[in-house]
């Protein structure tokens, strides 16, 4: 059994590893950037190993007690908001580096044509949609926007999380709402608060 699960742990590590480096390199290609294939794997390498030991001894026990103490308390299946939180999880590790995409050069010089500051609603707008941005991008529709933020930082994290804490909330309560209820509507963006620090630690933030 050991050797089972650690045969099935390697081979979803590789996968996620597969699939995000695989994503990165496209959308290197995509937008023509000249980032280094050695620093993207070295980068991925970072990002998805500490990905996966926060899941393994922090996301999945959490994920297990929150779904007993619903069933058992409450009585609710928590399991459909569960996965939604892990997808969150694993999302929000990798969002900070999305928007990257958008950004343009704190010095101006004739290659940036992009002058004006982007509004600030604008500049977050591309954090927390930006899977609907980069749709676009591979649509071929051109969005105008670059910003100076890199979201590497709590502001953006406050950010983001407040949105999904009002869409959290919006989405899962329902009337008349219930204790139980409220917690399912505010775990599920603790997940994405914890993928987003995860993502943060490996950049040495705090």
């Amino acid at each position: 059994m050991k050797r089972f699960s650690r045969s099935v742990s390697r081979s979803l590590y590789e996968d996620l590893y597969g699939l995000v480096f695989g994503y990165f390199t496209r959308i290197n290609r995509k937008v023509r950037a000249k980032i280094g294939y050695r620093f993207m794997k070295i980068e991925t390498f970072e990002h998805v190993h500490l990905l996966t030991k926060v899941f393994k001894w922090i996301v999945f026990p959490l994920s297990i007690l929150y779904v007993f103490v619903e069933f058992c308390f409450f009585g609710q299946n928590a399991l459909d908001t569960m996965l939604v939180g892990i997808m969150l999880f694993l999302y929000s590790n990798f969002v900070p580096d999305l928007p990257a995409i958008f950004r343009r050069r704190i010095y101006r010089d004739e290659r940036d044509t992009f002058h004006e500051n982007l509004s600030w609603y604008k500049t977050y707008a591309l954090l927390v949609f930006a899977p609907l941005f980069i749709i676009f991008l591979f649509c071929g529709i051109t969005v105008n926007w670059r910003t100076t933020e890199a979201f590497h930082n709590f502001k953006s994290l406050a950010i983001y999380g407040g949105f999904l804490f009002v869409a959290g909330f919006l989405i899962l309560s329902a009337f008349p709402i219930s204790i139980g209820g409220l917690i399912e509507a505010f775990c599920v963006p603790l997940y994405a608060i914890l993928g987003y620090l995860t993502h943060l630690k490996v950049d040495l933030l705090f």
